[in-house]
This record gives structure tokens, sequence and C-alpha cells, in this order.
């Protein structure tokens, strides 16, 4: 039986893994091999997708999980052994300075590494009102020269913000990336309850993609590929409990999202017959939901939904803290009641939105 603890177990392993946008080898590992515990079918596409099926009937859906998350890659070595970075997908350069870093190098060996900040005591005033810009930053690996450095680091290595697993209070979690590592954690638990399903059921087609951070790529290809009769997007979304922050209602322990409109409707403006069949299923089964009208940023759903002649599509999020830094914070309830409503909510894609 999947249960908070089974999600936490992948999420603990899915933290351990480096996943930059293109290099979403170690996370695609182990989407792969878990998988194929459940899928009759796992294969891996050109962009390096990966896309487990679970055969069923003649109506296909399906659901997908971004493995990759906001990084970085090395442009140059100094003489001093300092490295200029440029970032993969959107990281805030308030939070950078001082942060520990993990460079991932040619040989798959992991550098450890720090981005090295001006210490206020000799700091002019100026500079403490300014937030430095990630291009005028640079990361320290301890190295005396140039040559020290690159018996370890070349450029075009590439690294994310360090952050491992911690359990907080109660259900909740902290660590990096885990936008959208507590998607594919949900993913991977879906895969193992539908393999349990008996009778006439969908095909099923989960999917893990690459590159969402930098443009939604790998969501473009496999949608293009599966083609389905309707799609579920699991993901996060920005939770607003916390002082400061007026833009979104979410809150933790509140229930998944379920999104209406995001990107103020430049990206998903969700299927009315899949809001239908978000929130009738979950207000059928008693599960806790909150609705999402987000301004900002979308998913991989707006690739998905637009794909071909159109798909239509939703999106299951759960609220996570402080996004695209080292130190996310989400409850694993949310994940457990996420992964309880689209459990139930692909099963139910025909009678809601038939071919």
């Amino acid at each position: 039986m999947v249960t908070v603890e089974t999600l936490a177990e992948h999420l603990r392993e899915l933290i351990g893994r480096v996943a930059p946008p293109g290099w979403e080898d170690e996370v695609r590992e182990y989407v792969e091999d878990t998988l194929e515990k459940y899928c009759d079918d796992v294969h891996v596409d050109t962009l390096g997708n990966v896309v487990g099926t679970i055969e069923g009937s003649e109506y296909e859906v399906m659901v997908a999980a971004h493995m990759d998350e906001v990084g970085f890659i090395v442009k140059s070595i100094d003489k001093n052994g300092f490295i200029r970075f440029a970032k993969l997908g959107g990281i805030d350069d308030r939070i950078l300075p001082g942060s520990r870093v993990i460079i991932v190098n040619s040989e798959g060996e992991k550098v450890p590494g720090v981005v090295g900040t001006k210490p206020p005591h000799i700091q002019e005033p100026k500079e403490r009102r300014k937030v430095p810009e990630h291009k005028d930053l640079f990361i320290d690996i301890g190295a005396s020269d140039r040559e020290e450095a690159e018996e370890l680091v070349s450029v075009g290595d590439v690294g994310v913000l360090a952050g491992e697993f911690v359990e907080l209070v109660g259900s909740r979690v902290n660590g990096r990336g885990l936008d959208d590592k507590i998607g594919v954690a949900v993913l991977l638990a879906l895969a193992e309850r539908l393999s349990d399903l008996d009778g006439d059921h969908p095909t099923f087609y989960l999917v893990g993609t690459v590159q969402e951070e930098v443009g939604l790529k790998g969501a473009k290809t496999s949608a293009f590929e599966v083609y389905p009769d309707g799609a579920v997007v699991l993901d996060t979304a920005v939770a607003g409990d916390v002082p400061g922050l007026k833009r979104t209602e979410l809150k933790l322990g509140k229930g998944p999202a379920i999104t209406v409109v995001d990107a103020s409707g430049r990206g998903l403006i969700t299927h009315p017959k899949v809001r239908k069949l978000l929130i009738d299923t979950a207000e059928e089964l008693d599960i806790p939901y909150q609705l999402e009208v987000g301004e900002g940023g979308t998913t991989d759903a707006t690739a998905i939904h637009l794909t071909r002649g159109g798909v239509p599509t939703g999106v299951v999020g759960i609220p996570t803290r402080y996004l695209h830094s080292p130190a996310e914070v989400l409850d694993l309830e949310d994940a457990k009641h996420a992964l309880e409503l689209v459990t139930e909510v692909v099963q139910r894609f025909p009678d809601y939105v038939p071919r």
C-alpha cells in the first residue's frame, strides 16, 4: 500500500540525485527502474523522457511530472581557480551569495562548492542595498589556481544548489528540488497503484519529462508521441502562507491545488471538462483541495494541451514554499491527497472527456 512513508522514500532518493535541465540522467535512471516494476512497457525517447505504459482500453491518459530541477553550468575558470557560471532555469540572484552548490563533472563525480560572497564587514553602504547579479558572482571549490580547479571541473560541467532531505514538524519536509521531485515521487507511487487495477480502465502513460525548467521541452515531444485523449500534470504550486506573500492564497496542509488558470492565461486555461472532473472527484471522495488562479509561472500542461489538435489537460500541484531555492518546504499529506485524487481521476477521464 502506498503511504506518506512511500512518498518520503521516493523523495529522499530523488533529492540525492542531481538533475539540472538536460542532465537528468541520475533521476531518469531511478524513474526508469521504478516504472519497470509496474508498467507493461518502459522506454526512453530521443530527448530523454521516460515513458511507462500500463495497457488498457483504447482511451489513453497521460500523467506527467518533470525530472529536471533548476541549476547552472560552468562558463569559465579564472587563473585563481574561481568558477564563473550561467543559470539553467529560474534561480533568484538574491539567494545565490553564500549558497552551497554541487557540481557534477564529466566523470560523474560530485564536487562541492560555495557561491562566494563579500562579507558585510567590508561592504560599502550602497553594496548592502544592492543584490549582486549572478554574472558578477563565482563558485569557490577551494582550488588554489586554475590548474588545480581543472583537475576537478571543466567548462560545460553542470550543477545544482545543495540542500538535502530534512524532516520538519509533522509531515512537512524540506529539501532541494522539490520542484518537481515531489511530482515525480507521486508519479512513481501512482504507477504502483494503477498497476493493481482490475477490470476495464484506460491505457495509462506515465511520463517523466526533461527540460521543463528551460522551456517545457520534454513535454512537447513526449505529448506529441503519445497524443493522449486527456492528461494530468503533477507539479508544485506556489504556497502563500508565509509573511509578505499576497499574490496566492494556497496553504500547506490544505490539500493539493487544482489549477484553473496559470500565468494569467498565457499558460494553461484548464479545459472545463477536466476542471469539473478534478473538482467533482475531490468532492465526491472528500479529498481536500484548493483552487489555483496563477499569475506567474506555468507547467508542462501548457505544452501538452497545445499538442497537435489539442489535449484536454489539468494540473494537480503540491503547495510548496520557497520554490527554486535550496530549502523548499511542503507537506507530504498534500502529496498523498494528490496521489489519491489523480488515481481516481485518470480512471474517470472517459466519462468526463469522451473521445
